[in-house]
């Protein structure tokens, strides 16, 4: 199956082949089922399914939708139809099963097409076939914006040329982005996920699509596409740009976000999660230090317009006005420091009703309650939006963040640490959480991972820390890093939602992907290769499905990450919630820029590996416009990190930074470690 580049269609293309030695009839059935909303109750009662004669194709419309609803959805083949129906109950059969459906165990289909049924669309098609004969054919999907432009949809798709031309431009358009960076190192299972599939993934489902088997929602999240967005800016940096506007649009004036919201109307729920704005700041420096474009800075964006919450409002869910005050850029993410930027009575800043873990939404939801791992990532974000500063010329705006920064480090380092490892966060009343004088979440990894990565923790105290999530959290044999030990269950105190889950199941204690790559990632930052490599491997879905054994045990797609592996029995390495996750981005850069050490800053290329010492080298293929870049890196020294020498075209460079050249050539770049 494959997308039309232009038109708002897939097109399922088959080729059947009579191999016998008689005359065949091979049917072809597509059976499609819709769904309004989450649920098949709404799809029940609001469809209205319509069948097409004279185009032999199926319509379907939800007239109650206030956004949609003059919106056609429409199936389709290229050949005549022999049979069709809109009613599921009777192609499945009852009690019903996909696997063995009862139209397919007789011949011909229901016919019935009319609402008030549990809708599908069951379209079927006969060919006859001499011995050695083929016949290609295909079914279409899609949706016009009336009834007369899906039919006009129909029409345009049932030519053959047209098809063909379809695939072969969606081909290349997604080779071209796919391709752009190619990795050929000692593990092959890591050059399978960095090959494509991962920024697939992350741009097919996540950005584009936002709907998949565990969540149809089709929503943005704040925080959740402009972190995804960062795993483009070697491939598709204009896609990043459009979303960091996207982004900034969701923002009030007062400086905090809309946490999800759906397009069209952008309705969507302003709630008091915690860093949702920081990550624009955060993401904005990532794309102006990757691209080289510091003119998004001065881009303007309206804000949007509404009373803030009340005291006693924990969110509101509604559709919020443009305000007719527009800022540039620059000044949104200076508005999300400042309310990102707040304060408790250790220093820290405020939990709020969540910071990264939605679902530890009661620890601060009277006000008074801290994070640790906000503290570490609003660190980051300030000395990123003093970079920004810089770049504009705002030199004392910059040194005023950086000195925020050094005060927030300095109670960082003095109520953060609890002895062998940091404190998750402080609940309302000032009780530790992630503490060992816990029975419960002792150790949160995402606490320590930051430690590392933002650059604020005391090198020795970050040590520590990071080798009690290798003793506490990872466990090899089970191919799993779990988000924390031991999971809640018993204790009397709430942290929240995360509770509801059964321990070891999802954020209650399981492995978090998410969180899981934060680790592998923090382990690059100190230098250590290898642990970076292992953990690497012990999220690699490919690797988690490579026997029967494991198959039977993971139970999901071993080509995409799942945002979850449970981490207790009866269900220890059951893979949960695959392909819409941010995990494909978070694990897409993990692999390029932190272990292969693959970083683009503006116009030149950076190459800082931390791999691990028994490989003796690896290469990279990157496109630079019309160039490429073939870059072969040499550990026969066997250190894994630290650049002796570079040479571009058998030139030695002086410096570390290769220059980026769009000039239609092939340069040879040798790396020695």
């Amino acid at each position: 199956m494959f997308a039309a580049a232009d038109d708002p269609i897939k097109i399922l293309q088959l080729r059947l082949e009579n191999t016998s030695g008689r005359t065949r009839r091979i049917t072809a059935t597509l059976y499609l089922e819709w769904v309004l909303g989450t649920s098949r109750e709404v799809t029940q009662l609001y469809l209205v399914p319509e069948y097409e004669s004279q185009r032999q194709a199926m319509l379907a419309r939800n007239p109650y939708s206030m956004e949609f609803g003059e919106r056609v959805a429409f199936a389709a083949a290229n050949l005549p139809l022999h049979g069709l129906t809109a009613d599921r109950a009777s192609f499945l059969g009852r009690p019903g099963s996909i696997h063995h459906p009862d139209a397919l165990q007789r011949i011909g289909l229901s016919g019935r097409v009319e609402a008030g049924l549990d809708p599908c669309v069951a379209l079927q098609v006969h060919v006859d076939l001499q011995p050695g004969e083929a016949e290609e054919l295909h079914f279409m999907l899609g949706q016009g914006a009336s009834r007369e432009e899906a039919l006009q949809l129909v029409d345009r798709y049932r030519d053959e040329q047209l098809v063909q031309k379809a695939l072969t431009t969606a081909t290349q358009r997604w080779d071209g982005l796919l391709n752009t960076v190619q990795v050929h190192t000692p593990e092959p299972a890591l050059d399978l996920m960095l090959n494509r599939w991962l920024l697939y993934a992350a741009l097919s489902c996540r950005i584009w699509g936002r709907s998949a088997f565990y969540q149809s929602g089709g929503a943005f999240g704040f925080r959740d596409q402009l972190q995804d967005v960062m795993a483009l800016l070697d491939a598709a940096p204009h896609l990043a740009r459009e979303h960091i506007l996207l982004a900034a649009a969701h923002q009030f004036e007062a400086g905090d976000v809309l946490h999800w919201w759906h397009p069209p109307s952008s309705r969507g729920v302003r709630t008091r999660i915690s860093d949702d704005m920081l990550w624009l700041p955060y993401v904005a420096a990532r794309y102006v230090a990757a691209s080289g474009d510091d003119a998004i800075l001065n881009e303007h964006i309206a804000f949007l317009k509404a009373p803030p919450l009340d005291k006693k409002e924990e969110e509101r869910y509604s559709i919020y006005p443009a305000a007719s005050e527009t800022a540039t850029l620059l000044e949104h993410c200076r508005r999300a420091i400042d309310r990102g930027a707040t304060a408790g009575s250790h220093g820290l800043p405020l939990m709020g009703s969540g910071d990264w873990n939605d679902g530890m939404n009661r620890v601060g939801s009277a006000g008074a309650g801290e994070s640790i791992w906000l503290g570490w990532f609003l660190y980051a974000a300030l000395n990123q939006y003093a970079d920004l500063c810089d770049l504009t010329g705002n030199r004392a705006e910059a040194e005023a963040r950086r000195q925020q920064a050094a005060r927030l480090r300095a109670a960082l380092a003095k109520n953060a640490w609890d002895g062998a490892w940091y404190l998750r966060a402080y609940y309302d009343d000032g009780t530790r959480l992630g503490s060992s004088v816990n029975s419960e979440c002792q150790i949160d990894s995402i606490a320590q991972s930051w430690a590392a990565l933002s650059g604020a923790g005391e090198p020795a105290h970050v040590a520590q820390a990071m080798q009690a999530v290798k003793g506490r959290l990872v466990r090899p044999t089970e191919r799993l890093v779990l988000l924390f030990t031991p999971p809640f269950d018993k204790t009397l105190r709430d942290p929240g939602y995360i509770k509801g889950y059964a321990p070891g199941v999802r954020e209650n204690g399981g492995q978090y992907t998410h969180a899981a790559i934060w680790t592998a990632w923090a382990f690059a930052a100190l230098g250590d290769g290898n642990t970076a490599m292992e953990l690497f491997q012990l999220l690699n879905p490919i690797l988690h499905a490579d026997t029967p054994a494991e198959v039977d045990r993971y139970k999901v797609e071993p080509y995409v990450i799942a945002a979850d592996v449970y981490g207790a029995p009866p269900h220890t390495g059951r893979g949960g919630w695959t392909w819409y996750t941010g995990s494909n981005a978070w694990m897409y850069r993990l692999g390029l820029n932190a272990i292969l050490g693959i970083q683009r800053k503006g116009q030149v290329l950076e190459i800082a590996p931390c791999i691990p010492g028994a490989w003796p080298s690896y290469r990279v293929s990157y496109r630079y416009g019309q160039a490429t870049y073939e870059i072969e890196v040499d550990n026969t020294a066997g250190a894994g990190k630290g650049v002796r020498s570079i040479t571009v075209d058998d030139r030695p460079l002086p410096g570390r930074q290769i220059p980026l050249l769009d000039d239609g050539n092939t340069h040879r770049v040798c790396v020695t470690l």
